[in-house]
């Protein structure tokens, strides 16, 4: 905490002391709520990471401006992150059983819940996270909270923009976005981008530095039609190719890696979104309707080694292609002016709700007789309502409602069949006050839930094939504020998370006869746990040259009841993957052409999991970039990690995987991004 302290109380006093005048912060609309409300009207914990701060990290991915937002973490184990954690709470991996994700992830409407690989941000208007359960709005894949990605629309401008970006590790990226209005009713955007580098690791034993490369292209094109003055129409058709390699541990615990049998972290994903709005004379309508198709392909050496290293070795690979098909359908009615309720002082919100998803599995794994298959679909049916009534010209009491439906079928290649079928129901109960300075305090109460499921290895007992729904009750208290005659945002959120049926990963292991190791996870209602904590987000524009960023998180995740697989009782021991603070400090300069932008990043320890005692390290890192703009065209130096420091993104404690060592158990670590600065120039003809 003291880097915390340090960073910050450097960045603000050095801030204010070139202050010299006051500007207005622009309003930010979170668009993931049922009504569209700037962050500072919206009673909950909402971080928006806008367009300008992902120029300035010279971000391509979400998981590259996630330390920018208090507590949200994630976990690597693949080249990109496809699991976050949201207040202590979310998955952490994937591989056999079928999951039910914690955090929804929303790209353009589309849901992609568990399949986060494809977040990447070219063109990228703003990513909002909305902190604790969605249960009104977004149901059972949302129980801690929502990622939320939303892309440049269409404009008035017509322009061709270009990017090009050179870094270390052989970073190259090309991107495009060309607006073209075809009328003043109809405009259209597309955006191409192809991202390739090397990764951060060499293999020794093939001679080779880019078998932990990365090589994604987005192509995105998207559509406005104001059809009449009450209808508008918008479309969204994309492909995301995320074709990657993952060869990331080391029985050395280095950057440098022996496998003879690099792995892959792969995910196509072709979407459509439309969206239709309709102003009626009684009421409004949005109507919602998205389809995914997404190949996803995850693979690793197992013995992160290479034939004859030792005796003692092995060799083995396991391998998982996944296809997953996914329809929603959402229609949402919504008060206008001549519908409130109650003497117009209540506004109100109707909708209904529908996915389909379709999933298929093929594991290929060296110790298996021959490959495994299986199909797992849901279909989920939700009704959801919300109220907002105006109790006074200050307060403002909300109730919304969600009850959810979901069938479920699984069988595969060993035989085994499930069906079960959950009835959920989720809500909030909220209320703010508007105090006569313009601030906004609030507090409420909200129910998440995530449906139940089931473990598919026929080998483990009766009674942990299955395990059911997980719900939890958060109290949250905020305060919300423009102070310094709008200069400056203060957002401050206290929650309390009380969580029951907690569906906890464990894992068995099991020795082979040639005295390796394999692991057998499961999913179990195996704990009560608290999760409470503190988030602020303060923006502050210093002067027309200086302006200030401050997000701080404290968590405190501790099981109330929890005992592992080994019987080892850990109760009031830390979950997983929720450390107990997270920073970020941010002061940008602006001058003329010239700009310039100096960040500090800071996490504290925390579990990699709840089987071991393996922890990350705390770590603190520097970012900073600086350039130049003409009318026309702009160059930007930036640089992430510029101490280069040693952090873990992933790490394994409970068991040994080096032969040479005669298989002791030893942790081992994945490491995460090194400095790497690079060049971007961006180009732009057509309207400025």
């Amino acid at each position: 905490m003291n880097h915390f302290l340090r960073a910050t109380a450097l960045s603000i006093l050095f801030a204010s002391a070139v202050a010299s005048a006051e500007t207005t912060l622009p309003e930010v609309v979170v668009t993931a709520s049922l009504r569209q409300d700037s962050t500072m009207d919206t009673a909950a914990s909402v971080s928006v990471v806008s367009e300008e701060v992902i120029r300035a990290r010279a971000a391509q991915h979400f998981e590259d401006i996630i330390n920018t937002i208090p507590n949200v973490n994630y976990a690597s184990g693949s080249n990109r992150a496809r699991f976050f954690q949201i207040r202590g709470i979310g998955e952490r991996s994937q591989f056999v059983n079928p999951i039910n994700p914690s955090v929804g992830v929303l790209i353009d409407d589309v849901d992609f819940s568990g399949a986060g690989t494809i977040a990447t941000l070219m063109d990228v208007q703003q990513v909002e996270v909305l902190r604790g359960p969605q249960g009104t709005r977004y149901g059972a894949n949302a129980l801690a909270g929502l990622i939320n990605v939303t892309t440049n629309e269409p404009d008035d401008s017509r322009f061709a923009e270009f990017k090009l970006m050179a870094g270390e590790y052989s970073t190259e990226t090309f991107g495009m976005v060309l607006n073209a209005p075809v009328n003043a009713d109809f405009k259209t955007r597309l955006v191409v981008e192809s991202h390739e580098s090397d990764g951060y690791i060499e293999n020794d034993f093939l001679g080779r530095d880019d078998t932990n490369g990365r090589d994604e292209m987005t192509i995105r094109g998207k559509l406005n039609w104001q059809v009449s003055d009450d209808w508008s129409l918008g479309l969204t058709v994309a492909d995301v190719n995320i074709d990657n390699g993952y060869d990331a541990f080391s029985l050395d615990n280095t950057r440098h890696t022996l496998s003879d049998e690099p792995g892959f972290d792969r995910q196509d994903s072709t979407y459509f979104s439309l969206r239709s709005d309709w102003n009626l004379e009684r009421f409004d309508v949005t109507a919602l309707l998205n389809q995914s198709e997404s190949d996803s392909e995850y693979g690793y050496d197992e013995d992160w080694s290479f034939t004859g290293i030792h005796p003692w070795g092995y060799t083995s690979t396991d391998h998982y292609f996944r296809e997953r098909e996914t329809t929603s359908a959402e229609i949402r009615l919504l008060s206008n002016d001549r519908s409130r309720l109650f003497n117009d002082t209540t506004d109100w919100v109707l909708g209904l709700y529908y996915l389909a998803s379709d999933e298929t599995l093929e594991r290929q794994y060296t110790f298996d007789a021959g490959p495994f298959f299986s199909d797992y679909d849901f279909d989920t049916l939700a009704v959801f309502t919300q109220l907002d009534a105006a109790l006074s010209n200050s307060t403002t009491l909300t109730l919304g409602l969600r009850l959810e439906e979901r069938d479920t079928t699984y069988d595969d290649s060993e035989g085994v069949v499930f069906s079960p079928h959950d009835s959920m129901w989720g809500g909030k109960l909220a209320i703010e006050n508007r105090l006569e300075s313009d601030a906004l305090i609030y507090a409420s109460v909200s129910r998440g839930y995530k449906a139940g499921g089931f473990n598919t290895d026929g080998s483990l007992d009766a009674d942990l094939r299955t395990f059911d729904e997980e719900y939890l009750i958060e109290y949250e208290l905020g305060y919300k504020a423009m102070l310094a005659g709008g200069a400056l945002g203060l957002q401050v959120a206290v929650f309390y998370d009380d969580r029951h049926d907690q569906q906890v990963k464990s894992s068995l292991v099991r020795t082979r006869p040639d005295g390796s190791t394999e692991f057998i996870d499961f999913l179990g209602n195996a704990a009560e746990g608290t999760n409470r904590g503190l988030e602020i987000d303060m923006s502050w524009t210093l002067s027309e040259r200086f302006f200030l960023t401050a997000n701080v998180g404290w968590l405190d995740a501790e099981f109330d009841e929890f005992t592992n697989e080994f019987g080892e009782d850990l109760s009031g021991r830390d979950q997983a993957h929720a450390p107990g603070y997270m920073f970020n400090v941010a002061l940008s300069y602006e001058q003329g052409p010239w700009f310039a932008s100096l960040s500090v990043d800071g996490k504290d320890e925390f579990y990699f999991s709840d089987r071991h005692a393996l922890k990350s390290d705390s770590y603190t890192l520097f970012n900073a970039s600086m350039g130049y703009t003409a009318d026309q065209w702009t160059v930007t130096l930036w640089g992430r990690n510029l101490a280069d420091e040693d952090y873990y993104v992933r790490g394994f404690g409970s068991f040994g995987n080096d032969p040479r060592k005669f298989y002791v158990t030893e942790p081992y670590y994945q490491f995460g991004e090194p400095r790497i600065t690079g060049l971007t120039f961006e180009f732009r003809l057509g309207d400025s």
